[in-house]
């Protein structure tokens, strides 16, 4: 069974424009009660978060409608980040979670993220059988059995509590002075006050939200915030997340950007050594660098690969027994604390590392050195299939062969948006911008 509607994190889109409308959020909240009530069995509790765009407002009634039409109850947890509806659902034996956001995206669009009770996000097979009772006629309940809808006034705090308990006992952060870059978004209020609980002289950025400025020049895709303020300020630390805080960059003292891949490399290191690393490998996509996989190597350790999307970590890591998996985009994921990416509690654990190490974050941060890497995202129109063209094969081909056994070449479409990802590695920096352009302009001229 397909999914249309679905792609690798739930469904997105721009705000009032299909499939991101009042109307799709009802009928796809109606089909999602629907699923889990398809072999009539009395669950009915479902959990709702959001993060801080406008449209949250309009997407979280709507799908508050079509939950309680099909006869589910409905909790409405506010602003929180998506890990703490993950951790949410199931605290709270809830049978759905529902996180509303975008992510990384400007404030324009919106999505929804579907988890199931055990709080992790639903499997492909489970969306394409919501899709399929959205495509139909679906049954209502009958008036006496429709669900009511209450707000949980706590939510933020029991996700405070549950993040502080992942950093070491009696340990804390006396003395350090941390930049925290919420992003304008959903961890603005949650995150500043797990750092300062912990005892850390905290630089809040980011957290005066107003539906319109979420991850606006702020946030991990513009970690350039955060390190300006740790430059300002003399911090020790930068943690600057993104919309919805499930993933993270982190900012050393000197300004400096490390990304998910220098801090999986950091933590896989960290935990082997402590006997904690279970299978004695990482999970990571397609995209970390193969300087990650050669530190591991080196190490005596794995990197399991898989395809883009943190779901596809989670999956693996799940199947297999392993307990630490990310992406070089910041999604970290720690099963042994959340079910999904979650870009503060991952902050907490380089932050433990910096307060037990002794060492700077700029030497914790640096655990090997990149192969020069390139990626360049060409738009393309709904409906075309630029990769299809048998110039761009053609050129993917002579790419390949030219990198040999040097570099390596990964071509894939967005997920989320209509985009072609083209990415490269290759030791030589001449030749991987002769290569990456080739093909962009390849791609270029079979998306016009």
């Amino acid at each position: 069974m397909s999914r249309k509607l679905f792609g690798t994190d739930g469904v997105r889109g721009r705000a009032n424009t299909h499939p991101m409308t009042a109307e799709m959020a009802l009928r796809l909240g109606a089909a999602a009660g629907r699923w889990f009530r398809r072999d009539g069995r009395n669950r009915h509790r479902v959990v709702i978060g959001k993060d801080t765009r406008l449209s949250g407002y309009m997407l979280e009634n709507a799908l508050t409608a079509g939950l309680t039409s099909t006869g589910m109850n409905v909790l409405l947890l506010g602003p929180v980040p998506t890990p703490a509806v993950g951790f949410l659902t199931r605290s709270m034996r809830a049978d759905l979670g529902i996180m509303i956001s975008a992510s990384h995206n400007p404030a324009e669009d919106n999505g929804i993220k579907f988890f199931g009770p055990d709080g992790f996000k639903l499997s492909d097979e489970a969306e394409a059988e919501i899709e399929a009772i959205l495509a139909g006629d679906i049954a209502l309940a009958q008036p006496a059995h429709i669900g009511r809808a209450r707000r949980i006034e706590d939510g933020r705090g029991r996700y405070v509590e549950y993040a502080k308990t992942t950093f070491p006992a009696g340990q804390r952060l006396d003395g350090l002075k941390v930049v925290i870059d919420c992003a304008n978004g959903a961890a603005y209020r949650a995150a500043p006050d797990v750092l300062w609980e912990l005892g850390a002289e905290v630089i809040p950025l980011g957290v005066e939200p107003d539906g319109f400025n979420i991850n606006a020049g702020v946030g991990s895709t513009h970690p350039e915030a955060a390190a300006a303020a740790v430059r300002e300020h003399g911090a020790h630390l930068g943690i600057s997340l993104d919309g919805d805080a499930d993933r993270v960059m982190i900012v050393d003292e000197q300004g400096q950007v490390a990304d998910g891949d220098q801090l999986m490399a950091l933590l896989a290191s960290r935990w082997a050594d402590a006997g904690r690393l279970r299978g004695g490998a990482l999970v990571a996509t397609v995209m970390s660098n193969l300087g990650l996989e050669r530190f591991l190597t080196g190490r005596g350790l794995r990197l399991e690969r898989t395809a883009v999307g943190d779901r596809y970590v989670v999956e693996r890591m799940r199947g297999a027994g392993y307990n630490l998996g990310g992406e070089q985009s910041g999604h970290i994921v720690m099963t042994d604390y959340a079910t999904t990416g979650d870009g503060l509690i991952a902050g907490l654990q380089v932050l433990a590392a910096l307060a037990d190490s002794g060492a700077a974050a700029s030497e914790l941060l640096r655990q090997f050195i990149p192969v020069p890497q390139m990626l360049k995202n060409v738009r393309y129109a709904a409906g075309a299939d630029p990769l299809s063209a048998e110039a761009v094969r053609a050129e993917i081909a002579a790419a390949e062969a030219r990198l040999a056994q040097s570099g390596r070449v990964l071509i894939r479409k967005s997920g989320t948006e209509p985009l072609i990802r083209v990415m490269a590695e290759a030791e030589d920096e001449a030749v991987l911008r002769e290569v990456v352009d080739g093909i962009v302009a390849a791609v270029e001229k079979a998306a016009a």
